[in-house]
C-alpha cells in the first residue's frame, strides 16, 4: 500500500501513552490532518542577542506560558518583553518597558484584572499592568525585604498568593505565602522538604550524561500547578548547560508542603535529538483543556547560557502522575487531536552535503542532526549555497532551516536581530532540475529555526538552500538544514529482547543492550516505572546497540523497551524489560 498509509496503519496498533505516534486511540485521520497546524522544537521564535562582548549568540529561557483571557503569554528570560498567540502556533513580540526587562525568570499572575510580574537576579520589586498588550509596566509593591532567584507565583483557587523560589548548588527550595497588596511575606519562608538528594538521584548528576558525579546539581526553576486538589511543584537540574537538564516533581496535598518527591522523577526529559534539553520551565492547561510542558533547551557552545524553548504535550495519568510526551521531542507534531508525531522522519542525517564554500567547518556539519556543530560559508554574500544528496528519491513533507549566525556582529548588548534571512530553497530528483519549494518570499523573519511546512508533499533527492540575505554582518551558517519525510522502504526489523544490568555499586545507573535488527538507523530506548509511563526515552545512534543510562533513581523499579527507526518510520519494541530496584 502506499508508503504514507503503511507508516499509519503502523502507529495505529500502538497503544498506551507517549508511545511512538502520541497517546494512541484511532490514528487512521492522521493523513487528513491539518498539515499547517505542526511544529518542531526548537520553538521558532525571533531569539534576542546577548551582551557579550567576546561572541555573538541568541538565548531564551526560563519559560512560563499563561492563558489570559483566551490568549497565551509567554514571558521568558533575557529578551527585553514577551510574546502572545491565540494558537501557541504564531507569536507577537510585546516590547517590555516599566520592569527589568533584561532579567532572567519572570513570573506573572493574574488577579482582578492585574497582572503581576516579578523577576530573578534578587530584583526587590513587583510590578503591574493592566494591558499586558501595550508593554508598559509600573511598580506596584514598595521595596520589598529582599529579592529572589527564579520566583514562581501561584495563585490557588481560593486567591492565597503563594510564591516559590531557589537557585543554587547547595541549598534547597523555599515557599511563602504573600500579602497581595504588599507582596511581602505572610510568616516565615519555608524551606521545602525533599528538594535535592544527587546521590540518588541519576538525573541530578551534571554532565551532558550525568558523569560528571564529583560536581554539585544546579537545582533551580520552581514552578507550581495544581490538579484534583494536589500540589505539584516542578524544579529542574542539574544544569541549564547540560543535555540531561530536566524537570523533577515534588507534591503534596498543601500549597507549601510537606513535598514528597517523585520517584518516576524527572517527568520533562529530553538528553538526545538534534537538541536535547528539558528544563525550566512551566506546565500549563491549553484551551482545550489539554496540558503541555514548555521548557529550556541547551545549546551552550558560544555560551553557556545559548539557549532555546521547546513544547511538548503533557498530560496526568488517571491515579495523578505528570508526564511529558519528549519522544522524538524535536520532530513535527501536531498541535490538534493527540499531539502526536506526524509520521515524518529526518531524512537529512548522515547525507552527503556540499557547499559553494566553507570557512573552518565541512558541510557535513548541517546534516548530523546536533545542533552543537555547524558549517559556516567563506562570508554573508547573496548566492552562498548549501546542498544535501538524499541518497535517493524521497517523499519530502516540511523542512527546519536552523541558522547558526557565525560572526554576526551584533555583541556587547540584548537586542533584536537587524532583520531577517533570506533564502530559497529547491528540491530536485536529479540534480539539474531545481523546483522552488520554499520561495524567498516566505522568508524574512528574525527566526533562526525556521519551520518550513510544504502546502503539499514533493519528490526530491537533492535539497538545495540558497542565500539571499544574511542579517547583523553574519556569514550564511546552518546548525543542520533538517529534510522531514519519508522513504519508500520496508518498515525497520523489530526489537523483541533486551538485557539490563544495574550497576551494583551505583543504582543511579543501568547498562542495557539488544539484537540488532534490519533496517534500523538508529534505536530508542524507552523506560520508565510502568509500561504506560516509559517517560524517558534515548537515541541511540550508529549502530550501537548497548547503552549505559544514569538518570535511574535508587530504590525505583523500571521497565523498558526499546524501538527501532528508519526513514519509512517506527517499529515498536514488542516485549517489556524490568530493571530491578
Amino acid at each position: 500500500m502506499p508508503r504514507i498509509l503503511q507508516l499509519i496503519a503502523f502507529a495505529g496498533a500502538s497503544a498506551g501513552a507517549f508511545l511512538p505516534f502520541g497517546k494512541g486511540g484511532d490514528l487512521a485521520s492522521r493523513a487528513t490532518q491539518d498539515r499547517s497546524r505542526t511544529y518542531a522544537n526548537p520553538i521558532d521564535l525571533p531569539y534576542r542577542f546577548q551582551p557579550d562582548s567576546s561572541a555573538s549568540w541568541r538565548e531564551a529561557a526560563d519559560p512560563e506560558i499563561r492563558l489570559f483571557n483566551g490568549t497565551y503569554w509567554l514571558f521568558l528570560s533575557h529578551s527585553l518583553g514577551y510574546f502572545y498567540s491565540s494558537d501557541l502556533t504564531s507569536w507577537t513580540f510585546v516590547s517590555g518597558s516599566g520592569y527589568a526587562v533584561d532579567k532572567f525568570a519572570p513570573t506573572v499572575i493574574n488577579y482582578n484584572g492585574t497582572f503581576y510580574l516579578h523577576t530573578s537576579e534578587q530584583v526587590p520589586y513587583v510590578y503591574s499592568t493592566t494591558d499586558l498588550a501595550s508593554g508598559k509596566w509600573q511598580t506596584a509593591s514598595a521595596q520589598l525585604p529582599w529579592g529572589h532567584m527564579d520566583p514562581a507565583f501561584f495563585l490557588d483557587d481560593d486567591s492565597t498568593l503563594y510564591l516559590y523560589d531557589g537557585m543554587s548548588n547547595n541549598g534547597p527550595f523555599y515557599s511563602a505565602k504573600l500579602n497581595k497588596t504588599t507582596f511581602v511575606d505572610i510568616g516565615d519562608f519555608v524551606k521545602t522538604s525533599s528538594g535535592r538528594d544527587p546521590s540518588n538521584r541519576g538525573w541530578e548528576v551534571p554532565g551532558d550524561n550525568n558523569e560528571k558525579t564529583s560536581n554539585a546539581p544546579w537545582l533551580e526553576g520552581t514552578f507550581m500547578i495544581k490538579n484534583n486538589g494536589r500540589y505539584y511543584l516542578e524544579f529542574s537540574g542539574p544544569g541549564t548547560e547540560f543535555k540531561g537538564y530536566a524537570n523533577g516533581l515534588l507534591t503534596a496535598s498543601s500549597p507549601m508542603g510537606p513535598f514528597t518527591y517523585e520517584t518516576y522523577s524527572p517527568f520533562a526529559h529530553k538528553p538526545t535529538g538534534f537538541i536535547a534539553g528539558a528544563g525550566h520551565g512551566s506546565t500549563f492547561a491549553a484551551k482545550d483543556g489539554n496540558y503541555w510542558h514548555v521548557g529550556t533547551m541547551a545549546i551552550s557552545v558560544r555560551h553557556m547560557f545559548e539557549r532555546r524553548l521547546g513544547l511538548w504535550p503533557t498530560s496526568f495519568t488517571s491515579d495523578g502522575k505528570l508526564q511529558t510526551d519528549t519522544y522524538l521531542g524535536d520532530y513535527p507534531h501536531y498541535y490538534d487531536g493527540d499531539r502526536g508525531l506526524t509520521g515524518w522522519m529526518v531524512l537529512s542525517r548522515k547525507k552527503k552535503a556540499t557547499s559553494s564554500s566553507s570557512q573552518g567547518s565541512n558541510p557535513s556539519m548541517a546534516a548530523d542532526e546536533d545542533v552543537r556543530t555547524w558549517w559556516t560559508a567563506a562570508s554573508g554574500k547573496s548566492g552562498e549555497w548549501f546542498q544535501l544528496d538524499l541518497n535517493g528519491t524521497k517523499t519530502i513533507q516540511a523542512l527546519q532551516v536552523n541558522l547558526a549566525d557565525q560572526d554576526a556582529s551584533t555583541v556587547s548588548q540584548i537586542t533584536a536581530s537587524n532583520g531577517g534571512y533570506k533564502y530559497k530553497i529547491e528540491a530536485s530528483t536529479d540534480g539539474q532540475s531545481w523546483t522552488t519549494i520554499v520561495p524567498e518570499s516566505a522568508t524574512g523573519r528574525d527566526s533562526v529555526h525556521n519551520y518550513h511546512v510544504l502546502s503539499s508533499a514533493v519528490q526530491g533527492r537533492y535539497v538545495k538552500i540558497t542565500n539571499s540575505f544574511t542579517p547583523n554582518n553574519a556569514k550564511f551558517s546552518l546548525y543542520d538544514l533538517r529534510v522531514f519525510g519519508n522513504d519508500d522502504i520496508a518498515l525497520p526489523g523489530q526489537v523483541k529482547s533486551g538485557t539490563a544490568t544495574r550497576n551494583s555499586k551505583d543504582g543511579r545507573q543501568v547498562s542495557i543492550s539488544w539484537p540488532a535488527v534490519s533496517g534500523a538507523d538508529f534505536y530508542i530506548v524507552r523506560l520508565g516505572i510502568r509500561s504506560d509511563m516509559m517517560n524517558q526515552n534515548f537515541q541511540i545512534y550508529d549502530g550501537a546497540t548497548t547503552t549505559t543510562i544514569s538518570t535511574l533513581n535508587v530504590g525505583q523499579s523500571y521497565v523498558f523497551t526499546i524501538d527501532a527507526v528508519n526513514e519509512a518510520g517506527i517499529t515498536k519494541g514488542t516485549f517489556s524489560g524490568s530493571i530491578s530496584a
